[in-house]
């Protein structure tokens, strides 16, 4: 039995953690099904034109430089309703220093932040952050991964002490419940996602790009292993929005669909408080289906879109800080 890429292994991994920040069914056969030749063009046209709220931005020699998140603007479509203004947030949940620092003033801007934790309802993370570490496994890999790619933890820069800030997330017994019911699974998504991976490795390795299980023990042995590491890293991320929706089934899944529509009730409460301003601080993955139901349930159309260095891919020159 062939070994399944360790970068497959690592991404399969990140993506679980990312779609579970703490305190129906795709088979993985169809994830890593290839589309017929003559319809690649027409794939690749649609793909471009899709919606996309994560990004590797890349310098004229196609190298990267920055992996950056969006914050895209909703406003009502129907002419003559205005006031109303619903921001997506993208999150990666570890990321630059400065990039937290970015958020936290963009936050204060806001009648209220609805944000994203599975914890108990109306927890709110101490302005200290996650001190004394998580015993969770999900936890303790957040804190390796972390520490691995030197950079600094969400629950531990944003300040979730500031009164606009809503938790709009389901509760763990929620949480565990909704995921019984449907008969999911952390394992089980591990491997559909480890499925994926492995494909979107191999073909782009075939097409003469991506990142092989070589380059990634290179850059583990390298003397800028971290700058390495998220390079890698953040190129197989490119294609986020798809991977999360791996998690989706017919009837979708716990961690997408159930978590949005727990995050869309509070949305609605907030709108129906008089609140004209709000952000939506989500992980990237979720935003897609969320632009779905601000268009459908709210009646919201996109408005512009603006982009944040979360991860720099650059280099840093002597004397500049982190």
């Amino acid at each position: 039995m062939k070994r399944p890429p360790l970068l497959a292994w690592l991404t399969a991994a990140w993506l679980v953690w990312t779609g579970t920040s703490r305190a129906g069914e795709t088979p993985p056969a169809e994830a890593a099904r290839q589309p017929p030749a003559g319809d690649t063009a027409k794939d690749e046209a649609a793909k471009a034109e899709e919606p996309k709220f994560i990004r590797v931005r890349r310098n004229d020699e196609k190298q990267p430089v920055a992996m950056e998140t969006a914050v895209v603007h909703y406003v009502p479509a129907a002419a003559g309703k205005t006031g109303l203004v619903v921001d997506l947030v993208g999150a990666v949940h570890v990321g630059d220093k400065a990039y937290y620092d970015q958020l936290n003033k963009l936050f204060e801007s806001y009648d209220v932040v609805l944000y994203e934790l599975v914890a108990p309802e109306g927890t709110r993370v101490p302005k200290e952050g996650r001190k004394g570490g998580n015993a969770h496994p999900i936890g303790a890999m957040q804190n390796g991964m972390s520490a691995m790619l030197e950079l600094e933890h969400q629950l531990d820069r944003v300040d979730y002490t500031k009164e606009n800030f809503v938790h709009a997330d389901m509760s763990p017994e929620e949480f565990n419940k909704s995921m019984q019911d449907r008969g999911e699974s952390f394992m089980q998504m591990f491997f559909r996602l480890m499925g994926q991976g492995m494909a979107q490795q191999a073909a782009a390795q075939q097409n003469g790009g991506g990142t092989s299980d070589f380059d990634l023990l290179l850059a583990l042995f390298s003397k800028d292993r971290a700058l390495k590491l998220k390079t890698a890293m953040a190129v197989q991320f490119e294609n986020l929005d798809d991977q999360m929706m791996i998690f989706d089934g017919p009837g979708g899944s716990t961690i997408i669909t159930e978590r949005n529509r727990r995050a869309f009730e509070v949305l609605d409460k907030q709108i129906k408080d008089g609140k004209k301003k709000i952000a939506v601080f989500y992980g990237a993955g979720h935003l897609p289906d969320m632009e779905k139901r601000l268009a459908a349930d709210f009646g919201l159309k996109r408005a512009g879109e603006k982009w944040l260095v979360a991860w720099s891919l650059e280099k840093a020159k002597q004397g500049d800080g982190k």
